[in-house]
């Protein structure tokens, strides 16, 4: 991926980051939860519809939080919300526009919700197609915004600080406000389609099976985010251990 360098993490870069790690603490909490709730509702063969939807509704804030304050990071530095500083390189690996792919949550509901009646699974998949659709529409977009900034001319640009060898070229200014309102866009839009396809499933689903696929989703994050962690403290250590003395 070709991005302009100025990726250095500002006040406000930090100031998300902060938040992602108290963000990430909650969702411990939540989880635990909406484990028990799970735990309960088996043990007692019977599902606690109140319960369930006050959990539901706790769950969908925390994510809507996430997404405002991403909101903001966005409009003041798009470019490191696509190369984010505060998600381990395991968990970047990952990313699609920013975030998870939309898709991804056919899957947790495919692997955690194992009760879906015939007609959930109709519209499931009708919906699916949907997004898939949406997805590549971004994509192909995206790819024709990265094929604009590695044309010779922008990567001149870039390499002389926005001003062509011959003295003339424009403003680069320009040309990356430019691309960031084109890149803002279009994770604005990926944003946009993460949350549709999670409210358009949560609406098929019972809210039994809306709290295996939340439960579910959260242990992914959490699991992809303790590994990357780890990885990242491995590595620093290894570094640490092979400089010379």
């Amino acid at each position: 991926m070709v991005l302009p360098t100025q990726l250095q993490t500002n006040d406000s870069a930090q100031t998300f980051e902060a938040f992602v790690d108290q963000w990430f603490i909650d969702k411990e909490h939540h989880l635990r939860d909406l484990l028990g709730l799970i735990a309960r509702n088996s043990r007692d063969n019977e599902v606690d519809e109140v319960q369930c939807k006050d959990l539901i509704d706790r769950v969908i804030r925390h994510y809507g939080r996430y997404f405002e304050a991403k909101a903001r990071m966005i409009a003041d530095n798009v470019f490191l919300v696509l190369m984010p500083t505060w998600f381990s390189s395991f968990e970047r690996a990952y990313l699609w526009m920013g975030g998870f792919r939309p898709g991804l949550a056919f899957r947790l509901v495919i692997n955690n919700v194992l009760d879906l009646s015939e007609e959930q699974s109709w519209r499931m998949n009708r919906l699916m197609t949907e997004i898939k659709e949406e997805e590549k529409e971004i994509t192909d977009e995206f790819d024709k915004v990265q094929e604009v900034m590695a044309t010779p001319t922008m990567l001149e640009l870039l390499r002389h600080g926005g001003r062509l060898r011959n003295g003339v070229g424009d403003n680069m200014e320009l040309l990356v406000d430019q691309l960031k309102s084109a890149v803002g866009a279009l994770v604005e839009r990926a944003d946009y389609l993460r949350m549709k396809t999670g409210i358009m499933l949560m609406e098929m689903l019972k809210s039994s099976q809306t709290i295996r696929f939340l439960a579910a989703a959260m242990q992914l994050q959490l699991r992809l985010r303790r590994r990357g962690m780890l990885r990242d403290a491995e590595s620093q250590m290894h570094r640490f251990e092979t400089q010379p003395i």
